[in-house]
């Protein structure tokens, strides 16, 4: 029986679940097919329950990573195959080349030559970036990774006098030997192109909530200014609307758990930021639960920021000034009635990113992606790829999933 324990994803709940394996003494490795640690808590600006920058917490993680001897990651890797059993598992790992070699060497002036511009995923869209880049300033590891299929050949041509850079690396595959595994997943947000009656795709000032997280941040595209997509204004009219694909037979038939938090926490964004700022919150329920009842109350009791219970039905574009007309029923009076405001914020929510991708065998999966079952067989979930969490619950999930992987491998 193998002692090792594998992690599938290398985000909050997936680090925690490896550090608390490898710090009782067993082998742990963490596969993420991102390159850099750190998930979707990476992405945000602020994360409950203290509001911290994602750089507080995760970078306390990092640190231990790197003290620990037990810990060993894979990035730019993928599972690709698992065989065996319970104590016994036969991982095959797929891991892409990432042309750039350790250390944190540094590789701005390089980036400012090269001449192929990239449309960026991490800022959702919001930007576009080069082909060599590093997410964020604290991402881990601190080395720079290439998409070489995305440079052009002159590209190619600069980036060959390049010490640091390896244009000839290659794709490996790794076999690792296990005892358990853990899958810390994660999510995704959900697809908001599906959400056409929202104004998503066809609206330029129609945004998602974790769009709204990235305008926010230091690190963010527009380095935490708070703008409008279509023309850079200062917004001073936003609206929120929540549940936007969650709780929806048509879409994500449950509740995302955290929007309604996110929403708030962003209002107060809003609010720190323009003073004179006025913000809408559509919304079918606020869900605030435990402690963060208190929270909301107090951003609730702002006399700029009003609660409206009521679901929108419809977002459209007011032709020439970009603003955007919101059809609503308020369910408490029910007066049905258009609102215009300058920026519209969709909460989506959050999908496992599981969902609609092909899952090596053993790991089950329910319909809407979330993993279920599998514990039999020594795999577990943990975070997101259970349930929708936040951060705090996130890392209690990965503790608990560690937990039953270590009394797996010692066969208790």
């Amino acid at each position: 029986m193998s002692k090792s324990i594998l992690v599938v994803g290398g985000g909050f709940s997936g680090i925690t679940a490896a550090l608390e394996a490898a710090e009782v003494g067993h082998e742990v490795f963490i596969v993420e097919k991102a390159p850099f640690l750190g998930g979707r808590v990476m992405q945000l600006n602020k994360y409950f329950p203290k509001l911290c920058p994602p750089s507080c917490g995760l970078e306390i993680q990092f640190q231990r990573i790197k003290k620990n001897k037990n810990v060993k990651f894979f990035t730019l890797a993928e599972v690709e195959s698992i065989s065996g059993s319970k104590g016994d598992f036969e991982v095959k790992i797929r891991i892409k080349p990432r042309y750039v070699g350790p250390g944190s060497v540094e590789l701005s002036e390089v980036i400012a030559k090269l001449s192929n511009n990239v449309t960026d995923e991490f800022e959702f869209k919001l930007c576009d970036r080069k082909a060599l880049y590093m997410d964020v300033p604290f991402a881990f590891p601190a080395r720079y990774v290439l998409e070489k299929e995305n440079c052009t050949d002159e590209d190619l041509k600069l980036l060959e006098g390049v010490a640091a850079v390896d244009l000839k690396d290659e794709e490996k595959v790794i076999t690792l030997n296990v005892g358990s595994i853990v899958y810390a997943t994660g999510w995704k947000p959900y697809d908001v192109t599906k959400l056409s009656n929202l104004g998503a795709g066809s609206v330029a000032n129609c945004i998602t909530n974790m769009q709204m997280e990235r305008l926010a941040a230091p690190s963010g595209p527009t380095c935490g200014k708070i703008v409008r997509p279509s023309d850079g204004a200062q917004p001073k009219n936003i609206a929120f609307v929540q549940c936007a694909g969650s709780r929806d037979e048509n879409h994500l038939n449950y509740c995302s758990y955290i929007c309604c938090m996110a929403s708030l926490k962003q209002a107060a964004y809003v609010r720190d930021q323009y003073p004179d700022a006025k913000v809408t919150v559509y919304y079918i329920d606020l869900r605030t639960p435990g402690r963060y009842d208190k929270f909301a109350k107090r951003i609730l009791s702002d006399d700029k920021i009003n609660a409206v219970k009521g679901k929108v039905a419809e977002v459209i574009e007011i032709s020439g000034s970009g603003n955007v007309l919101v059809t609503v029923e308020d369910a408490e009076t029910g007066i049905k009635a258009q609102n215009e405001h300058d920026l519209i914020v969709l909460a989506t929510g959050m999908q496992p990113s599981l969902a609609g991708v092909p899952v090596p065998t053993g790991v089950q999966v329910d319909d809407q992606g979330f993993i279920v079952g599998g514990e039999e067989q020594g795999i577990f979930a943990a975070g997101c790829a259970k349930q929708p969490l936040d951060v705090m619950k996130t890392a209690q999930s990965g503790t608990a999933a560690a937990l039953k992987a270590i009394q797996t491998v010692i066969g208790r």
